[in-house]
């Protein structure tokens, strides 16, 4: 028997006697552990007893309760807690998308993926991240050193500080260690500051994060870099406007920028927003998925025209830097996405427990990263031009069309009383649909009719004297051709006035290699 078969059996057996021991504990203590959590004597839970009823209801509690914000020690220390405890969530969140990325798009196309380091491979973002930490971290030569090294910081930053605003759950009431108080409870924010401007908040820091992308491509001195800069430029200013037009939707349906306020509006699943306007919904999902730069999108770094653009001159930890923001940038955007559309960590059944709520928000933002991922792993890069023709010709009319709509069906809405604002909704939205259908039937038809058009009749083709825009085109090619043949002569004649000082070899062998030109040409044109 090998050694790798004992450790397995010792191993196993191990296991079997720890989970008797605990079994064991758990039944002798099964009259205390009952107690707790809250059963009654007929085994049934009492929601007003134990630990249950310590946490929901404020009456089963001995002492006082207390507004954080009202005690110095707890509002002081408070948030840092909440912080770094968010903090190690989310970037630990940002290295298992990796992961999650990568066993998404195995299992879309049929592959293994990474299943080698660790159990399920689930060590394998920390052997990624143990390898690009030994990796050479390489300067060019050329390179502005101090915006090079700042940029990838600039890049994460910003994304980090979009969650500043974003409310993870309702108040918890905990117990908190306070002598001087004796025995109180404190009532504290499952998040680090609800503003009540939270949504101009997104809206700035969103566009700060293209700012390391710029000066990164910028200080690389590296032209396919430089060009993904530019490419991430232009590319936010298209798109940001249709994002920050969605973003009126819940505000204006509201009536306040809070996103507290806005997450609470949508406590019932019928309540949320994206079944108010999906089109506001859609268009913001598709404007994020171009902020974030993700395929199809991702067009400042296409491997095959740009090398990795903006990134191509990055290596080890300051790489890994910018490969930390667009995962990190993934979750912030599907934060503010769910927040906004998909009812924050509202959930019909969990809404009594408080302390559920941030899960039921990560479940969310789970599901959108997979989304995002199966959306990369189903459509191809759309070309660049396709790219800025979308978002300026497309996405920011149905933005307006959306911000309209909501503005009409909430106008309407208070005119003729609450229960008007959804049939009134629902009628836009089926308007909005039928006009587009006319709209994609009328293009389909002028396509056909374009197409329809043989080529033997088509004037492009045949040349067909009509119409004032034949006769400018002739205008002007007359007026081109004017010089052209002035030249034309000048070089003849110089031609022939420096055929006087040729002697009769030097005018057979230049007529031997215009004839042997010639040939050739009249080769290669066959």
């Amino acid at each position: 028997m090998s050694l790798k078969v004992k450790l397995g059996i010792a191993a196993a057996v191990i296991g079997l006697l720890v989970t008797l021991l605990v079994v064991v504990l758990i039944i002798v203590n099964l009259g205390a552990i009952a107690d707790w959590v809250g059963f009654d004597e007929a085994g049934n839970l009492d929601g007003r007893q134990g630990a249950i009823g310590m946490l929901l209801n404020p009456e089963a509690r001995v002492g006082k309760v207390i507004q954080c914000e009202d005690d110095a020690g707890c509002s002081g220390l408070w948030p840092i807690i909440f912080a770094a405890g968010f903090a190690f969530v989310i970037v630990t969140g940002f290295a298992y998308t990796t992961l999650l990325e990568r066993r998404l798009l195995a299992f879309l196309q049929h592959r293994v993926g990474p299943n080698r380091v660790g159990p399920l491979g689930f060590m394998q973002p920390a052997a990624d991240g143990v390898k690009l930490v030994f990796k050479e971290d390489l300067l060019p030569a050329g390179a502005d050193k101090w915006v090079f090294r700042l940029a990838p910081m600039i890049k994460v930053i910003p994304i980090l500080m979009i969650a500043a605003v974003i409310p993870m759950g309702p108040d918890l009431v905990l117990p908190w260690f306070a002598p001087e108080l004796g025995d109180v409870w404190f009532q504290v924010p499952q998040g680090l500051i609800d503003s009540n401007v939270g949504v101009l908040w997104v809206v700035a820091i969103t566009s700060i994060a293209t700012y390391g992308v710029v000066l990164a491509g910028w200080s690389s001195d590296n032209k396919y870099a430089m060009l993904g800069a530019l490419r991430a430029s232009a590319q936010m200013i298209s798109y940001e406007l249709s994002f920050a037009l969605t973003l009126a939707v819940p505000v204006m349906i509201v009536g306040s920028m809070a996103l507290g306020d806005i997450i609470d509006a949508q406590r019932n699943i019928w309540d949320w927003f994206v079944f108010q306007n999906p089109l506001a919904a859609a268009v913001l999902l598709l404007a994020l998925l171009a902020e974030t730069n993700r395929a199809p999108f991702d067009l400042t770094e296409a491997e095959q025209e740009l090398t990795q653009g903006y990134m191509t001159e990055y290596s080890g930890m300051k790489f890994a830097l910018f490969m930390m923001a667009e995962y990190l940038g993934m979750i912030a955007v599907s934060l503010v996405a769910v927040a906004m559309f998909f009812g924050g960590y509202h959930l019909w059944p969990m809404d009594g427990l408080p302390i559920l709520a941030p899960l039921i928000f990560i479940i969310k933002v789970v599901l959108m990263l997979c989304g995002m991922i199966w959306i990369r792993a189903t459509l191809p890069r759309i070309r660049y031009d396709r790219l800025m023709q979308f978002g300026w010709k497309v996405m920011i009319p149905l933005a307006l069309l959306a911000v309209a709509w909501t503005a009409v069906a909430v106008v309407v809405g208070e005119a003729l009383g609450g229960t008007a604002y959804p049939f009134i909704s629902g009628v836009v939205f089926v308007l909005a649909l039928l006009l587009g259908y006319v709209a994609l039937q009328r293009m389909s038809r002028e396509r056909a009719s374009d197409i329809a058009i043989p080529l033997e009749d088509d004037p492009a083709y045949t040349g067909e004297r009509r119409g004032l825009g034949w006769a400018l085109v002739h205008l002007v090619g007359m007026l081109v051709a004017i010089p052209l043949a002035h030249i034309r002569f000048q070089v003849r004649a110089l031609e022939g006035m420096a055929s006087f000082g040729r002697t009769p070899d030097e005018d057979r062998a230049l007529q031997s290699s215009e004839t042997a030109i010639k040939r050739a040409g009249d080769y290669l044109s066959e």
